[in-house]
């Protein structure tokens, strides 16, 4: 932690206009878009590497503000669960697909509370909602890559694994300059040998997994989802969460409170591990 850090977020600030962005996002529909839905069949390949591609926007103009691009956290293995016990630090990290405007209220209440978060966001997602990336980086978070449809990769040959992993790599960087710092395999926690090894290729010297599992995909309620993370979370833990899910929205006030209460504060993923 140094001087330029946020403080550290505090129970009042989070009460602060809470229910009017709560509402606002759950009245917007919650239609699930998540881990148990399918996404677009384009599987993005195309012949240059992601990590020589030119950095363009939409627009065919380069990138604004280049994104923070992946980096070798010495010390930390291929698989990265977890970061530092000995630091009173977390990382929320959210599954990037869904309703946008659910995700934006995300966002928003994660910085009303001075929050900082990792989104591993699905590239036909980002497809569909390519500001979504920049609105992203722009709020300080960190933005790395779910694969280009969100399907099974540990059943897929290496072809079509590396596939996913280089089609949302390119969307990335073509709409932020960067691949993006991370990148978390689809439909598993752990990823194979063989992921793991595609994911390097392709310019990701870690895949991310976690250690806290919210289960908010599955739709069991904010208490539900709340008393799940707070019963395991602890320093230097990554906890899956997934934009698209209401549960998840009125569940954020309360997890950054308890997060607060204990102490801890929540980063970004690069942040936990530097």
């Amino acid at each position: 932690m140094n001087a330029s850090d946020p403080p550290v977020h505090r129970r009042s600030v989070l009460r602060a206009g809470a229910g009017a962005a709560l509402t606002g996002a759950l009245t917007a529909g919650c239609a699930d878009r998540g881990d148990a839905a399918g996404a677009s069949t384009g599987t993005g390949t195309a012949a240059a590497s992601p990590k020589n591609t030119p950095a363009t926007a939409t627009t065919g103009h380069p990138a604004p503000h280049p994104a923070p691009a992946p980096r070798r956290f010495p010390g930390q293995p291929a698989r990265i669960d977890h970061g530092p016990r000995d630091r009173a630090r977390v990382a929320l990290t959210f599954h990037g697909q869904g309703d946008p405007a659910i995700a934006r209220t995300v966002l928003a209440e994660a910085e009303r509370a001075h929050a900082r978060i990792t989104v591993l966001a699905v590239g036909s997602w980002l497809d569909e909602h390519p500001e979504m990336a920049r609105r992203i980086l722009d709020g300080g978070h960190d933005l790395g890559n779910h694969t280009q449809r969100h399907l099974d990769i540990s059943a897929m040959g290496e072809a079509e694994a590396y596939a996913e992993i280089t089609g949302c790599a390119q969307r990335l960087r073509r709409l932020t300059g960067s691949i993006g710092t991370w990148f978390r395999p689809s439909r598993t926690r752990y990823a194979t040998p063989l992921v793991q090894r595609l994911a390097a290729r392709a310019g990701y010297p870690h895949v991310l997994s976690y250690d806290v599992d919210s289960l908010d995909f599955t739709s069991p309620g904010a208490a539900a989802v709340t008393r799940k993370v707070a019963g395991e979370i602890r320093n230097g833990s990554v906890v899956s969460l997934h934009f698209g899910y209401a549960d998840t929205v009125a569940a954020l006030p309360l997890l950054l409170t308890e997060i607060d209460r204990r102490q801890l504060r929540a980063v970004t993923t690069t942040e936990l591990l530097t």
